[in-house]
């Protein structure tokens, strides 16, 4: 299930909440927590699921590639992992639906984006990455459809995490034998895409450039500094950390997309989340 990466994908659906302003005005209160406990445990679900059926569609070539996982080393059986995924998934689309419509039917497309990309998308160079930057962009807008009417104001906000998990997803092709540098070179450039995007929308919108800055500057070290090691020698292995750092490295993202919008309670909040990612990558497989 890769719990550290599930803690990310709750990030997601936290600054997606927070963008919609829903923890800012009246539907908000100590009392009405319902709907971002429906929406994080979907989120769970969700992503669950999808790394689940990525293991069992994934059997015979990781007995070959990675036999260190469950299922080859014969933890779980392809049959029993295939019903835990379902189970997950049909939670994290029950949840979705429990608070609205709206939600519900993101969620729904967010599971045949994860079961398309975990059958097919990840054998394309161009279609992978993109259908993986999908799920997550749609993560994202799961939280702004707490306060469904936001969705018209924010979707183009889904490019941005589109464009940051096509360029992780782009690169881990060469976690098993090594990577490509003019792939490494490409992620470069996306990545300061990703950054400048966040900080310009924290400049439109008027949040705090100072707390934004420092966030991103974070994020950016926590980045740029395996994927430049990676560059210089593209070994599987240097792949791998490149990989590992760029996913819980969108918890950092995350709590910037909440400074952008002027919500630094929240931030922090959020960025609380990187520790206990850190600590379950170092228990649980990440990639």
């Amino acid at each position: 299930m890769r719990p550290a990466n599930i803690v990310t994908a709750v990030s997601d659906v936290l600054a997606g909440i927070t963008i919609s302003g829903f923890f800012f005005n009246s539907h908000f209160d100590l009392n009405n927590t319902q709907p971002v406990l429906l929406l994080c445990l979907s989120t769970i679900g969700l992503y669950g699921g999808g790394v689940v059926f990525n293991d069992v569609f994934d059997t015979e070539l990781d007995s070959i590639e990675r036999p260190e996982r469950p299922i080859p080393r014969g933890i779980v059986t392809k049959k029993e992992a295939s019903i835990l995924g379902a189970i997950l998934l049909l939670m994290g689309i029950i949840s979705g639906f429990a608070w609205t419509i709206v939600s519900g039917f993101i969620a729904t497309v967010i599971t045949i984006a994860a079961l398309v990309y975990d059958k097919w998308g990840k054998h394309h160079p161009v279609a992978g990455p993109l259908n993986m930057g999908l799920c997550r962009g749609l993560n994202l807008l799961l939280g702004v459809s707490i306060l469904p009417v936001e969705l018209t104001n924010w979707w183009y906000i889904a490019l941005v995490p589109i464009l940051y998990i096509a360029s992780i997803t782009m690169i881990s092709h060469g976690e098993v034998h090594g990577g490509n540098k003019n792939l490494l070179y490409l992620a470069c450039l996306f990545y300061i895409l990703v950054i400048g995007a966040i900080f310009s929308f924290a400049v439109v919108n008027k949040g705090s450039l100072l707390i934004t800055g420092i966030f991103l500057a974070v994020f950016a070290v926590m980045i740029f500094n395996p994927l430049l090691k990676a560059i210089r020698n593209p070994a599987g292995k240097n792949i791998g950390k490149a990989v590992k750092a760029g996913v819980i490295g969108l918890i950092l993202m995350n709590a910037s997309w909440a400074s952008a919008s002027n919500e630094l309670y929240f931030a922090l909040m959020i960025a609380i989340l990187l520790p206990v990612s850190i600590v379950l990558a170092k228990i649980f497989a990440v990639t």
